[in-house]
C-alpha cells in the first residue's frame, strides 16, 4: 500500500514571499509589494487601509524577501539534494505584464521563469506553478479596481495564454488561484480589493470572486487546448470546522463555516454555483452579474485536481463572544481545548488533516494535492546556521502519518505533498521572517538585516530520508 510510486514529494513557496527583486528585470509594482510589516499590515491586507505606494514610515519585507531572484540556482540545488520530486512556486504577474493590461509580455520576466523551470528540470524536479499567488499588478488596482472589474478576466486570460505557450513542455501542473477563498478574509492581499467607506463589501467580494472563478475556468480551458498533458488544479485554504458542542446549533454553525470555504471549490470542481450559496446571496441582497456564456464556461472547464493548504482545524459555535479565540491567524476561531497550539496560536491537529482530506475527497471525488502544510516557529541557529528543529520534524511526521492513513486506510487519491516554506521566507499573515517554516535557514530578520546565507536545519536530512523512503520512514533518528 502506502503512497503511489510516482508520489510528488516537495516543498512550496510564493513569489511575493521569497523572490524579491521587486524592481528588477522590468517588473511592475504589485499589491503584495506594498503590504508592510507591523500594526498596519492587517488593515492593509483586509482592504480597510489604503496603501498603494511605499512610504518612509514602514518596512516592506517583500521588496527583497529572501532574494530568491538571485539565489534560485543555489536554492533549487538544495531542494534537489533533499530529493524533491516537485517544487511548488508561483509566477509574479507583474514580472510578465508589469502593468497587467499590456498587449505584449515582458521578455525579461518570461526568460527568468524559463530559466527557473529549466533549473528544476535539470534535477528531475517537476514544477507545480501557481499562476496567481495573491499577486495583482498595482496598475490594475488603481485603474480598474482589481478583480471587482470584469476586465481583469481578459488580462488574466492574456497572462495564461502567454505562459501556457511559453512553458509548454517545462510545466504541466498548474494552480489557477492560491487559496481562492482568501478573498473573503484578506481581500486586498488576496485579490487587490480596497474598499471606500460606505461600499457594499460583500457584494464586491462575491462579484470579484465570480470574475476569478470565470478566469479559472478559462485558464483550465486554455491549458488543456495548449497541451493535453497539462493538469490544472484549484487551491483551497482548508481546515475542517468542528462544532464546539453537540448542540445542533453548533453543528449547524460548523456546517455553514465549511460551506463558506467549499463554495469556491464547488464551482471550480462541479462547475456550477451550489444551491446553498445562491440562497445565501439572495438573503443577503448580493446579486452576481454574470455574462452570457459564464455558466457554460464554468460547467465545461472544471479542474483536474483539488489542491489545499492545511495548517490547523477550526471550531464553530453560536457562543463566539463568550469563548476564547485563537490568536495570530487570518482564520481565527474558538479555541479547541483538546489541542496544543504553535507559538503563533495555530492549533496543531494532525488527525484534522485526515478528516479534512476525507471531507474534500468524499465531496468531489477528484485527486487531492496537499500543497501547503508546515509549522511556523522561532528557530535559534548555532554559529554555523544549524537549527535543531525537532519540533518541526514532530509536526510534519504526525501530519504525514495522518495523510498516509487517509490514503491507506480511507482510500483518498493523493497526488503529492509540498510542505510550506521549504526554505525560510516572509510570512504572508504577519510579514515576519522570524516565523520560520523551512528545512533551510535563511539569515535575515524582521527588520531586513542579515547576510541571506542559506544553511541546512536538522529537518533537511530528515525530510530527505522521508522522500527517499516514499514516506515509510518518519523516525527522527
Amino acid at each position: 500500500m502506502g503512497f503511489r510510486k510516482n508520489f510528488l514529494w516537495g516543498g512550496a513557496t510564493a513569489a511575493n514571499q521569497c523572490e524579491g527583486g521587486y524592481d528588477e528585470g522590468g517588473r511592475g509594482l504589485a499589491n503584495v509589494d506594498v503590504v508592510p510589516i507591523g500594526e498596519d499590515r492587517f488593515p492593509v491586507i483586509t482592504g480597510k487601509k489604503k496603501m498603494f505606494e511605499f512610504d518612509e514610515n514602514h518596512f516592506y519585507p517583500a521588496k527583497i524577501a529572501i532574494d530568491m531572484y538571485h539565489h534560485y540556482k543555489e536554492d533549487i540545488a538544495l531542494f534537489a539534494e533533499m530529493g524533491f520530486k516537485t517544487y511548488r512556486m508561483s509566477i509574479a504577474w507583474s514580472r510578465i505584464f508589469p502593468m497587467g493590461d499590456e498587449k505584449e509580455p515582458n521578455e525579461s520576466g518570461l526568460k527568468f521563469y524559463e530559466d527557473v523551470f529549466k533549473e528544476c528540470q535539470k534535477y528531475g524536479i517537476e514544477p507545480l506553478v501557481t499562476i496567481t499567488h495573491f499577486d495583482c499588478p498595482m496598475h490594475l488596482i488603481k485603474e480598474y479596481g482589481a478583480w471587482r472589474s470584469r476586465e481583469l478576466v481578459g488580462f488574466y486570460e492574456n497572462l495564461c495564454r502567454v505562459i501556457f505557450n511559453r512553458y509548454k513542455g517545462l510545466v504541466k501542473y498548474w494552480l489557477t488561484f492560491n487559496e481562492i477563498n482568501m478573498i473573503l478574509h484578506a481581500p486586498f492581499m488576496g485579490a487587490g480589493l480596497y474598499f471606500e467607506e460606505g461600499e457594499n463589501e460583500e457584494q464586491i467580494k462575491y462579484q470579484a470572486a465570480h470574475h476569478e472563478l470565470v478566469a479559472s475556468a478559462i485558464a483550465t480551458k486554455i491549458a488543456h487546448e495548449v497541451d493535453p498533458e497539462n493538469k490544472v488544479g484549484c487551491m483551497l485554504a482548508a481546515g475542517a470546522y468542528y462544532p464546539y458542542t453537540c448542540n445542533p446549533e453548533d453543528v449547524w454553525a460548523s456546517r455553514k463555516s465549511d460551506r463558506e470555504n467549499y463554495f469556491f471549490i464547488d464551482v471550480q470542481s462541479r462547475g456550477e454555483y451550489p444551491a446553498y450559496a445562491l440562497k445565501e446571496m439572495e438573503r443577503n441582497g448580493i446579486q452576481i452579474k454574470m455574462e452570457p456564456g459564464d455558466a457554460a464556461l464554468l460547467k465545461e472547464h472544471t479542474v483536474d485536481f483539488i489542491s489545499l493548504s492545511y495548517y490547523s482545524s477550526r471550531v464553530s459555535t453560536t457562543d463566539n463572544e463568550l469563548l476564547e479565540q485563537t490568536a495570530g491567524n487570518i482564520f481565527a476561531s474558538v479555541k479547541n481545548p483538546y489541542l496544543e497550539a504553535s507559538e503563533w496560536g495555530w492549533q496543531i491537529d494532525p488527525l484534522g488533516l485526515r478528516i479534512t482530506m476525507n471531507d474534500i475527497y468524499d465531496r468531489y471525488q477528484k485527486p487531492l494535492f496537499i500543497v501547503e502544510n508546515g509549522l511556523g516557529a522561532v528557530d535559534t541557529p548555532d554559529k554555523n546556521g544549524y537549527v535543531e528543529d525537532d519540533y518541526r520534524i514532530d509536526y510534519l511526521a504526525a501530519h504525514i502519518q495522518a495523510m498516509k492513513d487517509a490514503v491507506e486506510l480511507d482510500g483518498v487519491d493523493l497526488l503529492g505533498y509540498t510542505t510550506w516554506g521549504c526554505i525560510d521566507l516572509v510570512s504572508a499573515g504577519t510579514g515576519e521572517m522570524k516565523k520560520r517554516y523551512g528545512f533551510i535557514y535563511v539569515d535575515r530578520d524582521n527588520e531586513g538585516n542579515g547576510t541571506l546565507a542559506r544553511s541546512k536545519k536538522k529537518s533537511f536530512n530528515w525530510y530527505k530520508k522521508v522522500i527517499d523512503s516514499n514516506g515509510e520512514n518518519l523516525s527522527n533518528d
